[in-house]
């Protein structure tokens, strides 16, 4: 049997954004796993499955703004919708049943923080980002219920611990003075896409024994040949990005140093080396820095990785990226040519081994052939962990994408 699951009152919320859709159709779902999350000004919000089933079609996408009541999806179940009472004794009202009952708010507030472990919503995406496994522990509140201090107290006893997701990091600074004794101040929440970015960089900068090679790269002819591109048909100029050709020479010289195409495991001391080419690429969005990966490079042209750059980068600002495409990479580029600037230390993104930093191609006097000559010089930064690569190795790495975007490029790459 097919039931509708709807957004339950949540107090003040009241169309708001739906930020994330955590479940795709097709998905086995129990009670209380999350399956959105709206974020109002003030807050954000888990609302969970009130229903354990298989999910037949998903109503909403990312963006949306929603109301009590609103149809969030359609669930295949054999659970009974009437009201019942789970373990704790705290009364379970399905969604569809919220006009037809006399309750309160508060008890509403009870049902959206219930879940078969007896954990709040925010508990659960605690557990999540730290890995651990919340079936797993022995609450310490009411029949069992557990708590973020469990969480904590696991932790502390383990102490070491599987991330799936980077953990929370507590940076607090002890101030003798607060800053507005100082003049006026402007105190804002931390953008979402900031927060949950936030503690995978301190992750990875504390993680990784980071080395970065900087380098200038002769790009004259690349850039003669990319702004020469022309529709033999209608005639039109072919605006393809420098990065579609940086993304191409990138991938040559991975298949001839693998090392820069792999993954570390410390814990089982293994390495893993991929044979796909998903390219990571940093948009800069309203929203924040977004890092969606551009899929088997090596198989698609220099117009066909254009045209996917500029769809992806669409879909990132407009938040209608899927969430997976945030994830197995080989490798990321991280440029600034088109805002400025030279030579920077992109961070290495985690599980990566590696990250190129573009900066602005600048008009440069170059000592060519026995002679000055003008020359468009493109600045790169090589960030690596210096466990898998060694400063030789990626001196050649450079090497190779300098031939590559240099005068013979074209003979290369523009296939």
């Amino acid at each position: 049997m097919s039931e509708i699951i709807k957004v339950p009152n949540i107090g003040d919320f009241e169309n708001v954004e739906i930020i994330e859709i955590l479940v795709k159709n097709g998905d086995k779902i129990n009670k209380g796993d999350p399956i959105i999350t709206l974020e109002s000004d003030k807050s954000s919000v888990e609302v969970p499955s009130t229903l354990t089933g298989k999910i037949l079609d998903v109503k909403v996408k990312i963006g949306d703004k929603v109301s009590e009541n609103d149809i969030i999806l359609e669930l295949e179940t054999e659970e009974k919708i009437s009201t019942q009472k789970d373990e704790n004794n705290v009364k379970i009202i399905h969604p569809n049943k919220l006009n037809d009952e006399n309750t309160n708010n508060n008890t509403i507030q009870q049902q959206i923080l219930s879940k078969s472990t007896g954990a709040s919503p925010n508990t659960l995406k605690f557990a999540r980002e730290l890995g651990i496994d919340i079936n797993a522990l022995q609450g310490s509140g009411r029949a069992g219920r557990v708590k973020k201090e469990d969480i904590k107290n696991y932790i502390k006893n383990v102490g070491t611990f599987n991330m799936i997701e980077q953990p929370k990091v507590q940076n607090k600074v002890d101030l003798p003075y607060k800053h507005s004794e100082f003049g006026v101040v402007d105190v804002q929440k931390i953008p979402r896409i900031k927060r949950l970015s936030g503690p995978h960089l301190v992750n990875a900068w504390s993680s990784i024994p980071h080395v970065t090679q900087h380098d200038e790269i002769d790009v004259t002819e690349m850039e003669e040949f990319r702004k020469g591109l022309i529709d033999l048909n209608t005639r039109e100029k072919i605006p393809v990005t420098p990065l579609a050709f940086i993304i191409k020479a990138l991938v040559n010289a991975m298949k001839k140093y693998p090392n820069f195409n792999s993954s570390l495991d410390p814990e089982r001391e293994e390495v893993v080396f991929k044979k796909y080419f998903h390219i990571g690429i940093a948009v800069d969005t309203p929203h924040g820095l977004m890092v969606p990966k551009i899929r088997n490079v090596d198989q698609k042209s220099i117009l066909a990785l254009g045209k996917e750059l500029r769809k992806i980068s669409k879909q990132c600002k407009e938040l209608k990226i899927d969430k997976k495409e945030f994830f197995g990479g080989s490798m990321t580029i991280s440029s600034l040519g088109g805002i400025g600037g030279s030579f920077f230390t992109p961070i290495v993104n985690l599980p990566e081994v590696c990250i190129l930093g573009i900066g602005k191609t600048e008009v440069k006097q170059v000592y060519l052939d026995g002679k000055f000559a003008t020359r468009k010089m493109m600045p790169i930064s090589l960030s690596y962990d210096h466990r898998m690569i060694d400063g030789a190795e990626a001196a050649r790495f450079c090497q190779d994408l300098k031939i590559s975007l240099g005068r013979n490029f074209a003979l290369k790459l523009a296939s």
